[in-house]
């Protein structure tokens, strides 16, 4: 019984691997005949930024059960920390094949610290509560980065958080980091056989991770902590270290940003609260704790809007509609009963029981 279990689930593992592999060949073919356009070719990269961002809160919110707003905060953090390492490195390591995984380790590195750093604190508080703290720290991260201003030359790093001419560099100077301004001039590293094999890796971790020892212990102290502390588990280590892995896969995320964009700023627009938000709406639409659906659902709402473009006075209402659908078809009792009694599976098993009788 143990192994059959054992063989579904990483039967379902491969499916859900199969799904973004056949996914990206496909999309190589249609690249390969020139039939894929400038806008769409556009959109692949953060497709797969998007998708590591949705598979990684779901982490957090589906498998957790803590609700946190602040995402977009962790991915702030990898996008600075593994730019700032590009632009350094960028004469030293020529070669981006060497340069950009380091720096996608370096940007996982410091939003791991840095969730290890909120997590302490904030995953002592419940629902409400802790959304509202985790919002506020995605704000605060985003503004603390606008001021700063960081600089270089011959007798090494130079910090304020005033101006650049307060930085006090000699001639041979040259600014990283202008506050506001943010950087420029990241090596465009990122491409979208990268941004695959990055989607792959994040499903690999999680994956396994849910499946595991330590994830069953995730879960248990998500369906019930008073119970799960009652027979030994140790709560404060294990939603840490969901809530690590989830920020770190953001910072993975944000280095693949980064390298996407010739300048890179912490806006609103780029890792405000909105964006935390979009996140949240891919775990939900795709199902709380459903992996394979936050993927399915951070491609249709990403790809759906350009995808109506040519319908510009009804995009929005489409939009808005299927958002509506996907919500009644996840969320819906009756729809959910339906799947389950007219789901291929049990269409089998109905034919394989009457071919017995």
């Amino acid at each position: 019984m143990k192994s059959r279990s054992i063989s579904k689930t990483t039967r379902s593992n491969f499916i859900t691997y199969g799904i973004v592999i056949a996914a990206y060949l496909i999309m190589q073919a249609l690249i390969a005949a020139d039939q894929v356009s400038s806008l769409l070719n556009g959109l692949l990269v953060p497709l797969c930024i998007y998708v590591i961002m949705a598979v990684s809160l779901n982490l957090t919110v589906g498998i957790l059960g803590e609700l946190s707003l602040g995402h977009a905060g962790f991915m702030c953090v990898g996008a600075f920390t593994s730019s700032l390492f590009s632009l350094c490195m960028e004469e030293t390591l020529t070669s981006s094949m060497i340069r950009f995984p380091i720096a996608i380790l370096i940007g996982a590195a410091a939003a791991a610290v840095m969730g290890l750093i909120v997590g302490i604190p904030v995953l002592r508080l419940k629902g409400d509560y802790l959304a509202i703290v985790t919002l506020a720290f995605g704000e605060i991260i985003k503004n603390v980065v606008n001021v700063i201003y960081l600089g270089r030359d011959a007798s090494g790093f130079h910090f304020s958080m005033e101006s650049t001419l307060a930085l006090n560099m000699d001639e041979t100077g040259t600014v990283l980091i202008k506050g506001a301004q943010g950087i420029t001039g990241t090596p465009k590293d990122s491409t979208f056989t990268i941004g695959v094999v990055m989607v792959l890796i994040t499903l690999i971790i999680v994956l396994n991770l849910i499946h595991s020892r330590t994830g069953r212990a995730v879960m248990a102290i998500r369906d019930n902590r008073i119970a799960a502390e009652s027979i030994g588990i140790n709560v404060t280590k294990y939603k840490l270290l969901a809530f690590t892995i989830s920020a770190a896969l953001a910072g993975v995320a944000g280095a693949l940003y980064s390298h996407n964009l010739s300048s890179l700023a912490a806006t609103q627009k780029n890792f405000g609260y909105n964006q935390s938000i979009m996140f949240l709406v891919y775990v939900v639409l795709g199902g709380i704790g459903n992996i394979r659906g936050s993927i399915i659902a951070t491609v249709v709402l990403t790809l759906l809007p350009e995808l109506l473009r040519s319908m510009d006075s009804y995009r929005m209402l489409i939009y808005a509609i299927v958002l509506i659908v996907m919500m009644l078809v996840n969320w819906s009792p009756a729809i959910i009963d339906f799947r389950k009694r007219h789901s291929l599976k049990n269409l089998l098993g109905k034919a394989a029981r009457k071919e017995a009788r």
